[in-house]
């Protein structure tokens, strides 16, 4: 059954402006992927990995992944059917990305860190009827996850398991490769999904963003029209259940016809040396990935000199990383975007270097945006404004119609709930988030979705969770907690991270910091001010 959903009302005249210009094609994603497979057969394929490594080419995969689109057809999965997976970065999980594109169904991927409450919400609201999960990594339990969550799935029909250990209700994914590979890309609609990238946002449940064929086709080419870094593979560390890890991994060096390496757990000692072994760069995406290697003892001007180049974005870049990269060798840039909208802004490596370690770059070809008050006016030149964009990389619709139409105004622009700023010269730099959104190490993290389960802890009457400053990261959940008169002390640390671990909550999503407050800072209306809890924060003694 295809994908339910409702496209943004402005559709139409996007594609009229779009395909117009020559921005968007016709080229689905299963062509796209197809077109890179078979032009360079023999290039590497490489998954690092202590549990399923695997080595090999391009003509492999394909191969492989048309083994599973045909097996994935024989039971039912056809063009515009969203089928949902769960594993690490491994061949199988690639893979079946690979093949869902092939076969024009839509790829719905959960973050493989994810608990049973988001992944229950994702495959609730998508209505997959096939998952595919692996069955452990190290201490995550995905089987023990499914006990619990299939007597809750109606529609969840299918499930298959990468792994040794398969559980009676599901089959082996290895029985979907028996079939003979299907005969190239299906034929789907260039302007329907193409996948479905969950990510938490402002409300307590992930966000379903759906993107086009043509929307996320012209972020590849674009993309890769801007790669400064000659051919030289990434070893790409971000999950490929997140939007950076799918383009990074999975899309892009396909288009580009260069190697593919992935590992499945961020290890800098593992990272650094695949480097040397393959003679790759790293380090690209959230600031966390470029400061755990420059922390390690084993990093050297050897490792520099691969990484000459590199990109960082998804989560707050202090001006202190970029500095230090530079002082060993590695030119940084800056990008802005989201999940609905990849690429709005970003820095060229041409930049005067005080715009590339300070700014967020400049606009993306065909981005549109406008910078308004409160009230909704435009400001000034100079002047703080909350973003509105648009353009061709833009998303479709979420999977909640009700957040397309809230998301999207009568212009066509996209709300992204930052605040920004543009400098004499055109450059734009992100001054603060409207959207109550920590960005810990690339991945989103809901305040409010924390901010509920922490709320059943004895005593407790009112908590914000804010996003405090993090030099590895970026940013890092921080818990304010306001108790009830007689309800004693504030829980500690390690008592929230239990509560909320009981409660099913991934370990990313947890506080790093907690502290008790007496009131809070609040609006007219009685609203907590978030934005002084995060000044506070910010000018903490170091």
């Amino acid at each position: 059954m295809p994908l339910e959903f409702e496209p943004r009302s402005d559709e139409a005249v996007r594609r009229a402006q779009y395909c117009g210009s020559g921005e968007w094609t016709d080229d689905t994603l299963g062509a796209i992927l197809a077109s890179g497979f078979s032009d360079a057969p023999q290039q590497v394929v490489s998954f690092r990995s202590e549990v399923r490594p695997w080595r090999g080419t391009y003509g492999e995969v394909a191969d492989f992944s048309a083994r599973v689109a045909a097996g994935l057809r024989a039971r039912g999965v056809g063009p515009g059917d969203p089928v949902a997976f769960q594993a690490p970065n491994w061949m199988e999980t690639a893979s079946t990305f690979w093949a869902l594109a092939i076969l024009g169904a839509v790829p719905v991927p959960i973050v493989h860190f994810y608990g049973t409450k988001e992944t229950e919400f994702i495959l609730r609201q998508s209505k997959a009827k096939i998952l595919i999960s692996a069955d452990r990594f190290g201490a995550i339990d995905f089987l023990a996850n499914l006990d619990h969550l299939r007597p809750k799935l109606n529609d969840l029909e299918q499930i298959f398991i990468i792994g040794d250990d398969v559980p009676g209700y599901a089959e082996s994914f290895s029985v979907l490769t028996d079939s003979d590979p299907i005969d190239g890309p299906q034929s789907a609609d260039p302007g329907g999904p193409a996948l479905v990238a969950y990510t938490s946002g402002t409300t307590a449940d992930p966000k379903g963003v759906i993107h086009s064929h043509r929307s996320i086709g012209f972020e590849i080419r674009q993309l890769s029209a801007l790669s400064a870094n000659g051919g030289r593979p990434l070893l790409v560390g971000a999950p490929v259940g997140h939007g950076i890890g799918m383009l990074a991994a999975l899309l892009l060096p396909i288009y580009g016809r260069n190697a593919i390496h992935l590992i499945d757990q961020w290890n800098p000692e593992r990272v650094l040396a695949a480097m040397i072994e393959d003679g790759v760069a790293s380090g690209s995406g959230s600031t966390v990935f470029l400061t755990s290697l420059l922390d390690h003892p084993e990093f050297t001007s050897e490792h520099a000199e691969l990484m000459t180049f590199i990109g960082l974005g998804g989560s707050p870049v202090p001006t202190a990383i970029g500095e230090r990269a530079e002082a060993v060798g590695v030119s940084t840039v800056r990008s802005y975007g989201s999940t609905e909208h990849p690429s709005i802004s970003g820095s060229r490596h041409s930049d005067d270097r005080s715009k590339r370690l300070t700014s967020d770059g400049r606009l993306m070809a065909g981005v549109e945006i406008e910078l308004r008050d409160e009230q909704g006016r435009s400001v000034s030149a100079g002047e703080p404004g909350e973003i509105w964009s648009k353009g061709p990389d833009c998303f479709l619709a979420y999977t909640d119609a009700d957040l397309t139409r809230e998301a999207i105004d009568d212009k066509g622009f996209f709300d992204t709930g930052d605040i920004g700023v543009f400098d004499s010269d055109g450059y734009l730099s992100i001054v603060d988030r409207k959207k109550d959104v920590i960005i810990r190490g690339g991945e989103n993290i809901s305040a409010a979705e924390v901010e509920n389960i922490l709320l059943h802890l004895p005593g407790v009457a009112e908590v914000a969770v804010v996003a405090a400053p993090d030099e590895r990261l970026g940013e890092h959940g921080y818990a304010f907690i306001r108790m009830v008169p007689s309800g004693g002390d504030a829980p500690s640390l390690a008592a929230v991270q239990e509560h909320l671990k009981n409660n099913g909550l991934a370990k990313p999503k947890w506080p790093e910091e907690v502290g008790e407050i007496d009131e809070f800072p609040r609006t007219p209306s009685g609203k907590v001010q978030k934005f002084v809890l995060r000044e506070r924060l910010r000018e903490r003694p170091a």
